[in-house]
């Protein structure tokens, strides 16, 4: 099925900021589309989102630049070719840009294409973008990572801890997890409400009060799923993002909370982040040390990795070298997935893969700057992932994902799977 036509457009995503989306029409008259969403706490080794950079056209922001790029460059080269061929279109773009971070035609330019190619092509089979993608095999429902509370860079800074999340660990089925998220993150907004804490919601949806310690919020979410009815840690757990690279001094070595106006060095982080652990039920860590802070990595694996999730994000930027790197060296035991990180479908099935042969547990994640599409709903289940991040419990962009997945089980009738909480079994023995 021949590519007859690719072309480009600005539209925004959930923070009003400018993003590109691109539509591929098919000489049956078909057509996909792809919306590529943004990040804001993103990691020095990500694939670059070229923005123009113009201060007097939406302060900076415009993607014009990369619009030109598909439409001059890309697209010429890719009129013509099968669009069943998502492996040989990623690669012929990969090889247009010829940089190693997709730096000449931007890594936003090249997966718009990469994802309306694969809406389109799941168009002309006649068959949902999940069961395309997994080629039939893919059945596993994501157990949700969904946002109670936001900080860091994500909510101009109320805590230094970028995401306070929960993970319904105990739920049998996707549409309990549903239903206890729901409990519980309406729970807090009541306790924030009583409080006079309840300020609206950040970026990803997570309310974002004010704290005088980065702790607090372990004690809030434990309140919440105890005022919703269930037990903390058997039935809900408690996940973290850090976002680490953010709070490290690389010349002194050193992370700092600014909240609480502490430094510490590699040794002392990781020991407090041991203790959150040995006092609240953490089942999940993302980035808790800095993206190039290895042994730290190293310091916090043996220290947690047989209780605790570990994920790593910034330092591996769903790149497949990096991954291979981390591997090796034993620092986790779970990879963050981001499309837009590396810029290609086929690229992101690639480092999904790798994951799972290591026997690491994959975390198919969207952005703080997302869209209304839904893709990485199919992209978790059509790999089996076994997990999604996503964000909050609110927003449409946010609940867009949430309720794909929803519609992703009708369509599998009997043959959806869902093990929640019992996915870390295959990496926490002392779970």
């Amino acid at each position: 099925m021949k590519i007859i036509s690719i072309s480009a457009y600005q539209v925004f995503d959930s923070r009003g900021n400018p993003t590109l989306e691109t539509e591929i029409v098919l000489e049956n008259g078909l057509r996909g589309r792809g919306t590529v969403p943004s990040g804001a706490s993103t990691g020095q080794f990500e694939a670059l989102e070229l923005r123009d950079g113009d201060a007097k056209r939406y302060r900076g922001k415009s993607v014009f630049k990369a619009i030109a790029n598909v439409q001059d460059i890309l697209a010429p080269a890719l009129q013509g070719r099968d669009v069943f061929d998502q492996a040989g279109l990623d690669q012929a773009m990969i090889t247009l840009d010829g940089t190693p971070n997709k730096g000449r035609l931007g890594a936003n330019a090249l997966l718009g294409i990469s994802m309306a190619a694969a809406q389109a092509a799941a168009a002309a089979q006649g068959e949902p973008l999940f069961a395309y993608l997994g080629r039939g095999r893919g059945n596993l429902l994501p157990l949700p990572e969904i946002q109670i509370l936001g900080g860091g860079a994500h909510a101009n800074w109320r805590t230094d801890v970028q995401d306070f999340l929960l993970i319904a660990n105990g739920a049998r089925s996707y549409a309990e997890v549903m239903e206890m998220t729901h409990n519980v993150y309406h729970a807090a907004g009541d306790i924030l409400k009583q409080r006079g804490k309840y300020f609206g919601v950040a970026d990803e949806g997570g309310y974002w009060p004010e704290f005088k310690t980065n702790e607090e919020p372990l004690q809030l979410l434990v309140e919440a799923i105890e005022r919703a009815g269930y037990q903390p840690g058997r039935d809900a757990a408690i996940s973290l993002d850090i976002a680490a690279s953010d709070l490290f001094d690389e010349p002194t070595g050193t992370y700092h909370f600014a909240l609480e106006r502490k430094k510490f060095s590699t040794p002392e982080f990781a020991a407090l982040l041991a203790d959150w652990c040995a006092r609240y039920p953490i089942i999940s860590i993302e980035d808790p040390m800095a993206d190039t802070d290895w042994l730290g990595w190293q310091m916090i694996f043996k220290a947690l990795g047989r209780r605790v999730q570990i994920i790593g994000d910034d330092l591996f930027t769903t790149n497949f070298e990096r991954i291979r790197a981390g591997i090796k060296k034993g620092l986790a035991n779970a990879v963050l997935i981001k499309l837009n990180q590396i810029g290609t479908v086929t690229e992101t099935m690639a480092a999904i893969r790798l994951t799972q042969e290591a026997g690491w547990l994959p975390v198919v994640s969207a952005r703080s700057g997302e869209t209304e599409d839904a893709f990485i709903a199919h992209l978790a289940v059509a790999t089996n992932a076994g997990q999604l991040k996503v964000g909050s419990f609110s927003r449409s962009e946010r609940m867009a994902k949430w309720n794909e997945v929803i519609r992703i089980e009708r369509e599998l009738a009997g043959h959806a799977q869902f093990i929640g909480g019992e996915i870390f079994r295959k990496i926490l023995p002392d779970q």
